[in-house]
């Protein structure tokens, strides 16, 4: 099945919709640069997850890996790729709105929890 990818924010979702993406691209934004460093910095994130999501961002161009040859065992590290860096004025203004928000988010998971 073709996907539309003519709307801007199907394109947007395509590659920064996976439920971790926007964290690991924060998390190598902030210097944490080493696969399992990145999935030790995201609570509730499998290393499968985070695994599978950074190929998913390396794929579109999103990070890049550089791989240290001269370590055994080797010694991989993502960076952003201009492209990556240009999210992260939009993941600035998602932070703010969530910081903003957050107190009102947390009083209705409270609520959905207790109802359950």
């Amino acid at each position: 099945m073709e996907e539309e990818l003519d709307c801007g924010i199907r394109v947007a979702f395509k590659i920064f919709g996976g439920k971790w993406k926007l964290c690991i691209i924060d998390a190598i934004y902030r210097g944490i640069v080493r696969p399992v460093e990145i999935y030790k910095s995201i609570p509730n994130a499998t290393l499968r997850v985070i695994e599978m999501q950074l190929a998913e961002l390396l794929f579109f161009g999103v990070v890049e890996r550089c791989v240290d040859e001269d370590v055994y065992p080797k010694k991989s590290e993502y960076k952003l790729t201009p492209l990556g860096e240009s999210i992260l004025p939009l993941l600035n203004q998602i932070d703010n709105w969530g910081s903003i928000h957050s107190e009102f988010v947390k009083e209705r998971q409270n609520e959905l929890q207790d109802s359950e």
